[in-house]
């Protein structure tokens, strides 16, 4: 987390006092293990629906989730700052749609993102991060992609991982394959003084959809990213303590799931900043906002976020604030 964070220029939002604050951020994963990267100074885990084994309080017996739930918001308590993620004081909003094996059914996704339109104003949910994927075999005919869409028409910036498929053509998951949600591909995370030293990983989905559509629409760091572990077998219904429950604190993983929440965490800070943004003009605007890594666009989409440049310049027409 700390190159990745260098990579897209995370540091510099959080030295001018960007962190998230206050933004609702819904994971729609495996869980979110209460890591103590995101209790102290208080919880940020502010709600949590579960709809595989209906339990009510935090838990995450497969550890992807809370993974991708530390790149967003993890405050790095665990490791003095240095996996520190990118919207360190973001709230979290876990949606539990894949069981311990990672697998989800159709009507689980879809019950949880409608869970999420329903309580967006509830939580402040203005960003919602999707690091799943199945094959495209319906298009734009997929329920899972005419779900995502409603949640961005209900004014969630909404970010799909584009799945690891690649490097074919034509590899992007649904609900990736969406025209109106961001989605994310996974570039190399290594630091480089040249901007072009960071290559896209091969396993990264590539564009452009079945129909057409140019795909993904930006890059960030996703291979050998370490971020929050969890305990695969804590139940809390148990009694078990969460905070003596770890040995490990931290996991490394690679994928498209790691670069989705790389860009979530991103734009949080960013309507942080300019809370009355719309989806349609934050997308308009991340298009301008990338470095071109010269890869062909079915590879990097409009290239690498750069969390500077988001911030930098005139905001422009569509945005109040």
């Amino acid at each position: 987390m700390n190159i990745a964070r260098e990579v897209i220029h995370a540091d510099w939002a959080h030295q001018r006092g960007y962190s998230g604050r206050g933004i609702g951020v819904a994971v729609l994963d495996s869980g979110i293990y209460p890591h103590e990267d995101f209790m102290h100074p208080r919880n940020r885990i502010i709600a949590f629906k579960d709809f595989v084994n209906g339990y009510e309080k935090p838990y995450d017996d497969n550890g992807h989730g809370t993974h991708v739930a530390g790149i967003i918001g993890g405050d790095g308590t665990k490791s003095n700052g240095q996996y520190k993620g990118i919207a360190p004081a973001c709230n979290l909003i876990g949606i539990k749609i894949l069981d311990e094996k990672g697998n989800g059914s159709t009507s689980n996704v879809l019950a949880g993102i409608q869970w999420m339109i329903d309580n967006k104003d509830r939580y402040n949910i203005r960003v919602a991060n999707l690091s799943i994927g199945s094959p495209d075999r319906e298009g734009e005919n997929d329920p899972l992609v005419k779900a995502v869409n409603a949640a961005w028409d209900a004014g969630i910036v909404t970010l799909v991982a584009a799945g690891n498929d690649g490097p074919r053509k034509q590899s992007i998951t649904s609900p990736g394959v969406s025209r109106k949600v961001i989605t994310v591909g996974a570039s190399d995370d290594q630091k480089s003084v040249d901007i072009h030293g960071d290559i896209i990983s091969d396993y990264s989905g590539r564009g452009p959809t079945k129909a057409c559509i140019k795909k993904p629409d930006v890059v960030a760091p996703g291979s050998d990213i370490m971020s929050c572990a969890s305990d695969t077998k804590y139940i809390p219904e148990d009694g078990q303590d969460p905070a003596n429950s770890l040995t490990t604190y931290y996991v490394k993983k690679s994928g498209t799931s790691m670069a989705t929440p790389m860009v979530s965490g991103a734009l949080a800070l960013f309507l942080e900043r300019y809370p009355y943004v719309t989806p349609n003009d934050l997308k308009l605007r991340l298009k301008s906002c990338t470095n071109d890594l010269k890869f062909p666009q079915e590879q990097q989409g409009w290239g690498l976020i750069d969390i500077q440049k988001l911030f930098g310049g005139e905001i422009g027409y569509g945005i109040r604030y």
